[in-house]
């Protein structure tokens, strides 16, 4: 999968970041994004389809907040997000192919 587009913004609040990624893959894949730092909260929207996941610490590995265009929310526990010591990994279910 290939990162066609990624954007950064620096913040006055340690360790904090905000990016954006636009993907031109053919078929989904997992995604792991190294921030430098264990992060509390991880909040991945996709924009082309307005679905959102959100992960909290505490929450296991591979789950997350699961929210759909239509505002229903689930708990997800196999394919969410799992952060690691540098950042965090999303599941190939969740970062789909070419989407924003």
């Amino acid at each position: 999968m290939a990162v066609t587009t990624n954007t950064q913004s620096a913040s006055q609040v340690r360790n904090h970041a905000v990016g954006q990624l636009v993907t031109d893959a053919g078929a989904a894949a997992a995604l792991t994004i190294t921030l430098g730092f264990v992060p509390r909260v991880v909040r991945f929207h996709n924009l082309t389809d307005r679905i959102s996941e959100e992960w909290f610490e505490g929450m296991a590995a591979a789950s997350s907040l699961h929210t759909v265009a239509a505002g229903t929310r689930t708990l997800e526990t196999t394919n969410g997000i799992t952060v690691t010591s540098n950042g965090f990994t999303v599941n190939a279910t969740t970062m789909v192919a070419s989407k924003s």
